[in-house]
């Protein structure tokens, strides 16, 4: 079964899905894998060490499209979709519920489009979870970007000059990217407080040394893959009200409320960020799907009000090297898990609850209820 690991179109991408570690480890259950060429040059990684690992470097991209299995970071470019064979398995971070036509294309070229972000969050499936790997890196960077922007430093020192107090790092949703943000700004020795909708977060925030932030909304809860419930009009609100009181206390605000497949919520408003002191910073990690942050504009850092907005999209890609090494376990993890050792070929088995989580197109048709459901 050929493999072909595709290079992500563009020069924004600085990661790479596979490395030549887990090509080699794919080559030895028997696959032939085969690399685009330069698909490790923004992290150093040369041609020749995927050779030595045993895959082939391709500089045919097109052709090589026609593998039995495409693997790659994102979304293809709509013009690479006819080069894709019948029949063939594609497996990226689609973001299906934004790109209906880039679905559609994939089931009319009769490819089986696997998205990873919709593998089911279950204990076995947790090896291949790239959203979370990729949360995680992306809370590490948000807190570091703010620190960098910041005119404080972040932690106390006692000095024979005075002592110098601690900023305050206010972390609004305790989800992997959130536990991660606080982790990281207690590392840097920030006083750090957090706030989350779902109840059982409080002794995660608690275990990493923050303070909880307590806001009685009623009933609240997650779904079954560990997402947060949106929340009612009423609830928002009173929210907001007490994250303006938290916000007005805080040097560094970082906004992570993300809810799968949909809007995020917006949940610090103009007049919040006008209270907010000058110099400080908010970091909105939810800017790619509309933005939690009144003002965020992707990839753009906003000044109002003397508080500096950061929306930069894709954290991890600041941090390639290791968003690249945790992806492509990922990756690896997830066809290992499903390879035939006696075919050496990757079995699609429709009955496994994986494959039905994040199978999107099969046969000529879109197969996934809640992307069925998007579309139409």
């Amino acid at each position: 079964m050929k493999l072909y690991v595709a290079k992500e179109p563009g020069r924004q991408e600085t990661r790479a899905a596979l490395l030549p570690v887990d090509a080699g480890k794919l080559a030895q259950l028997g696959a032939e894998v085969e690399v685009a060429t330069g698909i490790g040059r923004a992290i150093n990684v040369s041609d020749q060490e995927y050779e030595k690992a045993g895959a082939r470097v391709s500089t045919d991209h097109k052709a090589s499209l026609g593998a039995d299995m495409v693997l790659r970071m994102g979304v293809p470019d709509p013009d690479e979709i006819p080069h894709l064979g019948e029949g063939a398995i594609h497996v990226s971070m689609l973001d299906p519920f934004s790109n209906a036509e880039v679905i559609q294309a994939l089931a009319a070229q009769k490819v089986s489009a696997i998205s990873l972000e919709m593998i089911p969050r279950t204990t076995i499936a947790q090896k291949m979870d790239v959203l979370s790997s990729q949360a995680n890196l992306a809370g590490y960077v948000a807190v570091i970007l703010a620190a960098s922007r910041q005119n404080k430093i972040l932690p106390m020192m006692m000095t024979p000059a005075g002592t110098i107090a601690p900023a305050r790092v206010f972390v609004i949703g305790a989800g992997v990217a959130g536990l991660q943000a606080i982790a990281t700004a207690k590392r840097l020795g920030a006083r750090v407080d957090a706030f989350d909708v779902r109840p059982e977060a409080q002794e995660q925030i608690l275990s990493l040394g923050a303070k909880p932030v307590k806001i009685d909304l009623g009933q609240t809860g997650q779904t079954k893959d560990g997402y947060a419930k949106t929340l009612t009009d009423e609830q928002l609100a009173k929210q907001r009200e007490a994250m303006a009181r938290q916000c007005v206390q805080s040097d560094i605000v970082i906004t992570t409320a993300k809810v799968f497949g949909k809007k995020a919520p917006v949940i610090v408003t103009t007049e919040m960020i006008e209270a907010m002191k000058p110099g400080s910073v908010i970091v909105d990690m939810a800017v790619e799907t509309g933005g939690n942050v009144e003002g965020s504009k992707p990839d753009k850092e906003v000044q109002h009000h003397g508080v500096t907005i950061i929306g930069r999209v894709e954290l991890p890609r600041r941090v390639p090297v290791a968003a690249s090494q945790m992806f492509s376990s990922n990756l690896y993890s997830f066809i290992e898990h499903f390879w035939h050792k006696d075919t050496k070929r990757f079995l699609l088995d429709r009955e496994d609850a994986i494959i039905q989580g994040c199978l999107i197109t099969h046969a000529g048709e879109i197969v996934h209820p809640a992307i069925q459901e998007a579309i139409a």
